[in-house]
């Protein structure tokens, strides 16, 4: 995925695979967002998507699976990602009742109660291994809003699906995003 600037909330996402000895197009090239703050180094509370390349772990939403061969949850308000700095939880996913969480719930994501962007997404594997507090936390592949994002990459609907669908973790899906 390609932004044209540092600056620029949107990006050209395009899907490639190994094919005998180079690579073929599968989708794309597709318009997608990004962070308000564009493309790079980001940290927590900074609208920024992460530059770098990072694997596709999972897939997570809140309709049932769309046909991904990926890890899969079916999300509800008992499902969080969560944010809170100071949790030893931070930049995972977790589950508890509203109201019980062993974190702050007002730094973290409620998946469940996130709206249609969470219909569909996958998990980008950002500040995973090892997780750095304060580095940023909660970046996904989702379904487009109709606004630049919080760090997340936005997609159009229809082809989110698409996307889970081609997805195969036997292939190591990995996403890389940069300035063209």
């Amino acid at each position: 995925m390609l932004v044209p600037n540092a600056a620029s909330s949107t990006a050209t996402l395009q899907t490639w695979q190994r094919a005998g000895s180079g690579w073929q197009s599968v989708l794309g090239p597709l318009r997608v967002r990004v962070g308000t703050a564009g493309v790079g180094e980001t940290h927590e509370g900074l609208n920024r998507t992460p530059s770098g390349t990072f694997g596709l772990p999972s897939a997570f939403g809140r309709l049932p699976n769309p046909g991904t061969r990926l890890s899969y949850r079916q999300v509800t308000d008992a499902d969080w990602w969560v944010s809170d700095t100071h949790s030893p939880a931070y930049n995972t996913y977790q589950h508890c009742v509203p109201g019980t969480c062993p974190f702050n719930e007002q730094a973290g994501e409620d998946l469940g109660t996130s709206g249609a962007s969470y219909d569909y997404a996958v998990v980008i594997g950002y500040n995973t291994d090892p997780v750095v507090s304060g580095a940023g936390s909660a970046f996904f592949l989702h379904v487009d809003a109709g606004v630049p994002s919080e760090g997340c990459v936005e997609v159009p609907r229809g082809d989110v699906v698409t996307l889970l669908r081609w997805l195969d973790p036997a292939q190591q899906p990995r996403i890389s995003i940069g300035y063209s």
